[in-house]
């Protein structure tokens, strides 16, 4: 496979292999071909709209928890829409029906609340229940969507069979970055406490947090508890993953921009992890820069900040071969997924541009941005 130049595209500038994005969707693809399910992109992941045409050939259309990103996949994917959100805003509610193929409530009272629109929208819409099986194997309650006192799907507890009619779906999201023996775990528990309400359902949403391309995922057994849940209550499966359309593949390309020393040597880069990267604040992780090592692994090792005026706008401590100077290009890996959808410009700081990749048409910048997007946002 050609190497990708990445001394030819702006810095900074998040870059997108199509060839490695392709490979995901394809093993996601004979996912779908084995079962039957239907895999949908979560926007929330991945929301670069320019390859929605090309992901739009492999999954059969996008989730969203917004009216913005219904709007959006409706509109640059132009297949299956499906929406849910902790509560719906009275106002945005017309408008998202009309992109809306799917809407899943959050509670039994925003049902009730939304119902008679729903169900006299000019086109059928199926309308489903999040549930909350109060079990997940995440360790990080900010992203745990089962954790103490969550206001996220309808626990057993607060199930309202009574409440059902109109109904067509039951959907649960326990999982994050995790493999299909997690899963596997899950469903047991899913079945056993709303298995009575599936009987007569059309179908049964997995939610996100399946980390199917990745190089150790175990896709038989993803399939086995699809095909588990789809044939004892003949049901249509879904499944929402975000971060395993793009996983591993693009970069975030910076540069140095000087050199400071106190207690040890740290390089400044045209980059943020606070405005470009903020899950490395947030999560908190290190990514990966090709070429770099862990601290003292390498002669020389730097802590890599940002140039905000945030004190911990740091991304990490590294080691390198050569020293850093000026000028050098440094390249992070795996900043196709959440970066690109999270990013901001605090400070003022600029956005990195968006740039992908193809054997055909080569380094392609799709946009750049300027004063005007930080000013458009503000009043």
């Amino acid at each position: 496979m050609k190497e990708i130049d990445f001394s030819a595209v702006p810095s900074p500038s998040y870059v997108v292999d199509e060839r490695l994005l392709v490979k995901n969707l394809e093993l996601l693809n004979s996912v779908q071909e084995r079962t039957g399910a239907h895999i949908l992109l979560a926007q929330k992941g991945f929301s670069m709209h320019a390859l929605y045409p090309l992901v739009g050939k492999y999954l059969k259309g996008v989730t969203s928890s917004s009216l913005f990103e219904a709007r959006l996949g409706y509109e640059k994917m132009g297949k299956e829409v499906h929406a849910y959100a902790p509560a719906y805003v009275d106002s945005e509610f017309d408008e998202l029906m009309k992109y809306s193929d799917h809407i899943v409530f959050n509670s039994f009272d925003q049902w009730n609340r939304f119902k008679d629109k729903a169900q006299s929208a000019p086109k059928h819409i199926s309308c489903g229940i999040r549930v909350n099986p109060e079990y997940s194997e995440i360790e990080i309650p900010l992203y745990d969507p089962c954790y103490n006192n969550s206001r996220m799907g309808v626990t057993l507890d607060n199930f309202r069979p009574e409440d059902l009619d109109g109904i067509e779906g039951l959907h649960f999201h326990t999982m994050c970055e995790q493999n299909s023996d997690t899963l596997e775990r899950t469903i047991k528990v899913v079945d056993e406490k709303f298995g009575p309400y599936l009987k007569g359902m059309k179908w049964l949403n997995f939610g996100g947090g399946h980390h199917i391309t990745r190089p150790d995922y175990d896709v038989e057994t993803l399939v086995r508890c699809i095909l588990y849940m789809k044939e004892k209550y003949n049901l249509q499966i879904y499944l929402e993953p975000g971060e395993a359309i793009a996983l591993n593949t693009g970069y975030l390309v910076a540069t140095v921009l000087d050199v400071v020393k106190n207690g040890m040597e740290i390089a400044i880069l045209d980059t943020s992890a606070e405005c470009h990267m903020p899950d490395v604040l947030a999560m908190p992780y290190r990514p990966n820069i090709i070429g770099a090592g862990q601290p003292n692994e390498y002669e020389h090792t730097y802590r890599l900040g940002g140039l905000t005026c945030l004190a911990g706008d740091i991304i990490g401590d590294y080691s390198f071969k050569q020293p850093l100077k000026n000028g050098d290009r440094l390249v992070f890996l795996d900043m196709a997924h959440y970066s690109m959808v999270k990013n901001h410009m605090f400070n003022g700081v600029n956005l990195p541009s968006i740039v992908s990749y193809n054997e055909d048409e080569g380094i392609k910048v799709i946009r750049t941005f300027g004063y005007e997007d930080y000013s458009g946002r503000l009043s």
